[in-house]
């Protein structure tokens, strides 16, 4: 029955874009990271990110991150510019211990820059957090 189906609330774990700069193209690039500012490592994790708006939506990217370890972080991808204008949302599942957890984060369209950006955990840097 629902009732018995728990539902972990996802807590310490975040999705940001951050503007760092690419050494090997001398480029200033947008980077997604997923942080995890819990006590304990996450692993196994799945995302699916897409951007989409009411008439374009872009393929769907998959990635898979073995472990994030605790007060750690990993990088998703780098994110073209040309879709900051669409909304983009990373699906993320993983586990802690042998829980199941899972979150959508978004990036709403226009919001990727740099006056947007806020101090982020783990990382000590500046980036646009997803909600």
């Amino acid at each position: 029955m629902k009732k018995d189906i728990d539902i972990p609330v996802v807590k310490d774990i975040y999705v940001a874009a951050v503007l760092e700069f690419n050494e090997e193209y001398n480029t200033h690039d947008w980077n997604v990271y997923l942080i995890n500012n819990g006590t304990l490592p996450i692993e196994t994790v799945l995302i699916v990110a897409q951007g989409y708006d009411e008439k374009d939506m872009t393929s769907p990217f998959r990635k898979t991150i073995t472990i994030v370890p605790a007060k750690g972080f990993a990088k998703i991808e780098f994110i073209e510019e040309r879709v900051f204008k669409l909304d983009n949302f990373f699906t993320t599942t993983y586990f802690i211990g042998n829980k199941m957890y899972d979150k959508r984060f978004e990036l709403p369209r226009h919001t990727i820059k740099e006056d947007n950006a806020v101090d982020l955990p783990v990382m000590n840097k500046k980036g646009v957090m997803a909600r």
